[in-house]
């Protein structure tokens, strides 16, 4: 996940293993009121030109943008190719990583078990998890979902810990909702690194353990209750989970890596993404355009189809809980006056007026970025396959352009 301030360009956000990120941060009533006006080409805008441009000038192998406002796609654009040193265009239905932008899908999906009744916002370990009372952590007894989603567990930002964690889980047996509850169990022996809800750290643990309560009580995996909960209701039809490229296949951007000095494609398969385990902090891949999509329906705050949460708990998910200072954000990029809701960001860029809605992603790969303005109703999303120490400043600056030339004016 990335997180990044209004004067300030960030840098990848320290995370648990090779490939977070590092040192750094969801029923159609009416055809109008649907997500079916994102795909009215007439009203759209190419941003190819200029993508592309920004792109080669960055030493990008390829970068996407698109624009969101009232539920409408006015302009989308992509450019450069697959896979450096190879002529692969990406297209606008090219799939990209976005990393940590997965935690706002996650924290949509726990809203959704709220309002079902099956979860509360002050649901505890202790009482999803009763067999493991019993030499639980009394600290741990005490930790809610909410504070699990907001960062504000007590839980120990990513360190070696987690690192050691991930090594082991890798070779438990099972399916990937079973790896989940084991991390659990060795989780919540253990004490916390400080107090329940007095503080941030960013936390790709608490939002695993997320994962495994959601699917505690949606008798489901992780997996399964994202496809039927936010891909499918969303009609993301690219979006997916792990790496975005097949195995042995070039039908997607490529993440890169940079070696020596030169951009090293990484070919999909285990070593392109994050342990699969950890997908509720970050592991969901799609388009530009169905990253617009969620983007702009984030944005109408439940003003158009599909209804799936309440407005007042779309609301909620992007109102800030805690403070993301200096101070507590070693973890994190976050640069300057920053706070955290759940799943989300806000923060005031050099460009905006007031604080929006903001998250990244990366896995130190691929970096995705995206911007919700709930008082525009628009979303500006920009996403790349690489990952280098300038990707934050020229993704942000031209997510800022865009938002001069789409999203100002409006009223």
């Amino acid at each position: 996940m990335l997180l990044a301030s209004a004067s300030v360009s960030s840098t990848p956000l320290r995370s648990p293993g090779r490939r977070l990120a590092a040192s750094a941060l969801l029923t159609a009533l009416a055809v109008a009121g649907s997500l079916a006006t994102l795909g009215s080409a007439r009203a759209q805008a190419s941003l190819d030109t200029m993508v592309k441009a920004e792109a080669e000038q960055a030493g990008f192998p390829a970068m996407a943008a698109a624009v969101v406002v009232k539920g409408k796609l006015l302009a989308v654009g992509t450019g450069g190719t697959r896979r450096v040193g190879t002529v692969a265009p990406v297209t606008h239905k090219d799939r990209f990583h976005i990393g940590s932008d997965t935690k706002a899908m996650t924290s949509l999906m726990t809203a959704m078990m709220v309002e079902a009744g099956k979860l509360r916002w002050d649901s505890t370990f202790e009482q999803v998890f009763p067999e493991l009372a019993t030499g639980m952590d009394a600290g741990v007894k005490r930790v809610t979902l909410a504070q699990l989603l907001s960062h504000t567990s007590g839980l120990p930002s990513d360190d070696a810990d987690f690192d050691a964690l991930l090594a082991k889980v890798v070779f438990q047996s099972g399916n990937l909702n079973e790896q989940r509850y084991w991390m659990v169990k060795q989780t919540v022996t253990k004490p916390l690194a400080r107090e329940p809800g007095a503080s941030f750290a960013y936390s790709n643990l608490g939002y695993t353990m997320a994962g495994a309560m959601i699917e505690r009580v949606g008798e489901k995996s992780w997996e399964e209750l994202i496809y039927d909960r936010v891909f499918t209701p969303l009609k993301l039809s690219t979006a997916g989970i792990g790496p975005q490229a097949t195995l042995g296949r070039l039908d997607a951007p490529l993440g890169h890596v940079v070696v020596d000095g030169k951009l090293k494609a990484m070919i999909g398969g285990p070593e392109a993404d994050n342990p699969l385990v950890i997908s509720p902090a970050g592991t969901a891949h799609m388009s530009v355009i169905d990253f617009a999509t969620w983007g702009g329906w984030m944005a109408g705050q439940g003003k158009r189809a599909p209804f799936l949460v309440k407005p007042d708990t779309m609301k909620k998910l992007v109102t800030p809980v805690i403070s993301m200072s200096a101070a507590s954000t070693s973890s994190t990029t976050v640069a300057g006056a920053a706070q955290y809701a759940l799943g989300w960001a806000s923060t005031k860029m050099a460009w905006t007026d007031y604080p929006v809605a903001f998250h990244g992603g990366s896995n130190n790969m691929n970096k995705a970025y995206i911007w919700v303005d709930t008082e525009r109703d628009a979303s500006i999303v920009v996403m790349t396959n690489v990952a280098t120490p300038n990707t934050d400043d020229v993704m942000q600056k031209l997510a800022g352009k865009l938002y001069g030339r789409y999203v100002k004016t409006v009223k």
